[in-house]
């Protein structure tokens, strides 16, 4: 086994890391191979540390599935939460209106190959994620409002059946596919949206590929289209990736095991990390998801910085932190004086406050896009995001609480329902 970990590849770019197909890794896919019998595989949707995710026909039932192949030591989570959200309801259970903005669990099994045994499970496939859609481009106000309130709406519904979902960006919010996606034949398919990208793997030392690793590396398909072209017939919402998510009720996620990226992670993660996680944790990074939906620029850095530098961005943006963790901060001479005056490396790379981040990461580019968010709004907006950005995490809303919120029964709520006119 230790020979695996030696082996080094020749880099691809945008693909899973090459070296973790080895004993306890992923599994070696290439398009054309068949799972179950019934899973042809067509291209490749994506990947993640403990999975890779492909697109294939599902032979037997003439559609479309999502296919997520996960590494054979992966935590084996996902599927059991999956199944529990979009379990059959009873004649007498309400129909929350989120629950069909999750991805639906469809099918379970496992494949053995040369790195173990691993769990696989199918899922509607979707477009793309928001992080892929909105980079670098905005979507038209109307559809960020109805994208928001769907996201609202998928967490709500989470929270409402006992879990967190435990890892909320914009990487893990999917945009559904139209119904008439499975009427394309792969030959059609491929019409459409092109061949499967695919490029040969090759080792560093010029020997020949072991069994554990595929002969084909295949960059991501893309089946979506740029935010600045979507409209509310497109705005229908999904989310999606649950392996970080848990139930408090039954289980104990400490601060310090959160794993969400640090520019959405709640700070009593970092704060209070002997102490237990739940929702609120979700409610902070819902708030940065949905900042990311209605403007262009994040409200907190998502470079590969140090936590420090996020936590001194949320004092920067939101104000001063509760003084007890201020007092137990290591870190913060590196930016503030025992006053709370910036320091002057700091002061120079001093995050905007609240007001000013809205002006520079929204406003700016609404109104360059032709028309800015009006004044009372905006007010209404800056109002949701201060207390879905409190510091402490028992003094934001619940989901729930935020659905009935100004800005989302005023503004978010009626293009939601405009779009809920299209269907898929």
């Amino acid at each position: 086994m230790a020979e695996y970990h030696r082996i080094e590849y020749n880099w691809v770019k945008g693909v899973e890391s090459l070296e973790e197909y080895q004993p306890g890794g992923y599994h070696p896919v290439i398009v054309g191979d068949v799972l179950q019998d019934r899973y042809h595989i067509v291209d490749k949707l994506g990947f993640g540390g403990y999975s890779t995710v492909w697109l294939a026909r599902d032979t037997r039932l003439q559609r479309y599935v999502a296919v997520k192949i996960n590494t054979a030591n992966s935590p084996r989570r996902e599927a059991k939460i999956l199944k529990a959200l979009s379990a059959p309801l009873s004649r007498s259970s309400p129909i929350h209106t989120g629950r069909s903005l999750i991805s639906v669990f469809l099918d379970e099994f496992k494949v053995r190959g040369p790195n173990g045994e691993h769990t696989c499970y199918t899922m509607a496939p979707a477009q793309c994620n928001l992080r892929e859609i909105s980079f670098s481009r905005l979507f038209p106000l109307e559809v960020g409002r109805a994208l928001s309130y769907g996201l609202a709406q998928a967490v709500a519904y989470t929270h409402s059946q006992g879990y967190v979902h435990g890892d909320i960006h914009l990487s893990n919010i999917l945009i559904k596919l139209p119904s008439s996606f499975d009427d394309l034949s792969i030959k059609q398919l491929y019409e459409k949206y092109g061949e499967p990208e695919a490029i040969p793997v090759t080792r560093c030392d010029g020997e020949a590929l072991p069994p554990n690793a595929p002969t084909k590396a295949f960059l991501p398909l893309f089946l979506g289209k740029y935010a600045e072209e979507f409209s509310l017939s497109d705005a229908h919402v999904l989310l999606s990736d649950f392996g970080e998510a848990f139930c408090p009720a039954t289980e104990t996620r400490l601060g310090r095991d959160c794993h969400t990226p640090p520019a959405f992670r709640a700070p009593e993660a970092k704060f209070e990390s002997q102490n237990l996680l739940g929702y609120p944790s979700d409610i902070w990074g819902l708030a940065t998801a949905i900042w990311e939906i209605i403007g262009m620029k994040a409200i907190f850095s998502t470079d590969f910085v140090h936590e420090d530098e996020v936590v001194s961005q949320h004092v920067d943006v939101l104000g001063p932190m509760p003084s007890e963790w201020w007092q137990n901060w290591e870190g913060r001479s590196r930016f503030f004086d025992e006053y709370g005056f910036p320091t002057e490396s700091h002061r120079e790379n001093r995050w905007p406050t609240l007001e000013e981040s809205f002006e520079v990461g929204v406003q700016k580019w609404r109104r360059r896009a032709g028309k800015g968010i009006e004044e009372n709004e905006k007010a209404a907006f800056l109002d949701l995001m201060r207390q879905m950005l409190s510091f402490r995490p028992e003094e934001r809303p619940t989901a729930e609480a935020l659905l009935t919120s100004v800005w989302m029964v005023k503004w978010a709520l009626p293009d939601f329902r405009r779009s809920l006119k299209y269907p898929l």
